[in-house]
C-alpha cells in the first residue's frame, strides 16, 4: 500500500488525523502488507504530519527534499522496519548506488543550519494555491487543493483543457489527469510553483502526465539521517 501523507500529487489531498486513525485500524487487521509512505511535501506544507507506519510488520517512510530545497537536490532519507530496509540495501547494490557526497553534505548543511525555513515556504505556497481556489470559485469553478503545490480542478473536456493551457502556460503539450481518477468526472491539475519556461515571476500550468508504476531507490548513507533504520536515496 501506498500513501501520500501530504502535497498530493495530482489532488493536493492530505492525510488528516481523523483519516489515519481509520487507516490505521484497517492495517491493523493485515499486518502482512507492505506500506510505503511518501512525505514528499515535508518542508513545504503547513499541515501536520500524521503517519501510518508502525501498524504492519513492513514498512518505509520516505522523505525527499526536491520539492522543498530544489530540484536539483534529488536525494531522500528513507527510514523503515530493519528487514524491509536491508531488502532495499541489496537491490540498490545491483545497480548504480552511489549518490554524490557534495549534494548529501549540501542536504545535511541545509537541514543543521535551518537555511529554509520550512513555515515561511508553506505560507507562500498556501497563498498561491489558496488565492487560485478563490479566483476559480468567484468564476463558478469548485476547485480543490488542500496542501502543496497542485489544484485539482474539474472540467468537461480534459483534452481540450490540456490544449488550451499548454501553449499560455509555456510548457508542451501534456496528458489529461484521466490516469488519476477512477470513476469521477473529468478534471485538471494545475501547478502554483513559480517555476515556469518564461521565467521566476511567470507561474506553471501543467496537464497531469502518466502515472507513477513504482518506487525505485538507490544511495549510501546520508550524513543526517532519520532515528531508526535509515537510508539516502535518490528521488
Amino acid at each position: 500500500m501506498i500513501v501520500t501523507d501530504r502535497a498530493q500529487n495530482p489532488t493536493g489531498a492530505c492525510v488528516t488525523e481523523d483519516r489515519a486513525r481509520e487507516l490505521r485500524r484497517v492495517l491493523a487487521g493485515h499486518p502482512g502488507v507492505l506500506l510505503v509512505e511518501d512525505d514528499h511535501g515535508h518542508g513545504i506544507v503547513a499541515q501536520p504530519l500524521h503517519p501510518l507506519a508502525g501498524v504492519t510488520d513492513r514498512w518505509v517512510l520516505v522523505r525527499s527534499v526536491a520539492k522543498a530545497y530544489g530540484p536539483d537536490l534529488r536525494i531522500a532519507a528513507f527510514t523503515g522496519d530493519a528487514e524491509t530496509v536491508d531488502r532495499v540495501l541489496g537491490r540498490q547494490r545491483l545497480g548504480p548506488g552511489w549518490v554524490s557526497r557534495l549534494l548529501q553534505r549540501t542536504v545535511a548543511h541545509l537541514w543543521a543550519t535551518g537555511a529554509v525555513d520550512p513555515a515561511v515556504v508553506a505560507r507562500a505556497y498556501g497563498r498561491r494555491r489558496d488565492g487560485l481556489v478563490r479566483a476559480l470559485a468567484r468564476r463558478g469553478v469548485e476547485a480543490h487543493g488542500r496542501g502543496g503545490m497542485n489544484v485539482w480542478v474539474p472540467v468537461s473536456d480534459e483534452t481540450g483543457a490540456v490544449a488550451r493551457l499548454s501553449p499560455r502556460a509555456g510548457r508542451s503539450r501534456r496528458a489529461p489527469a484521466s490516469g488519476w481518477r477512477r470513476g469521477r468526472r473529468p478534471a485538471h491539475r494545475l501547478r502554483t510553483d513559480r517555476r515556469g519556461r518564461g521565467g521566476a515571476g511567470r507561474g506553471r500550468r501543467r496537464a497531469a502526465g502518466p502515472r507513477p508504476r513504482g518506487v525505485t531507490a538507490r544511495g549510501g548513507a546520508l550524513p543526517v539521517r532519520p532515528a531508526g533504520h535509515a537510508r539516502s536515496s535518490r528521488k
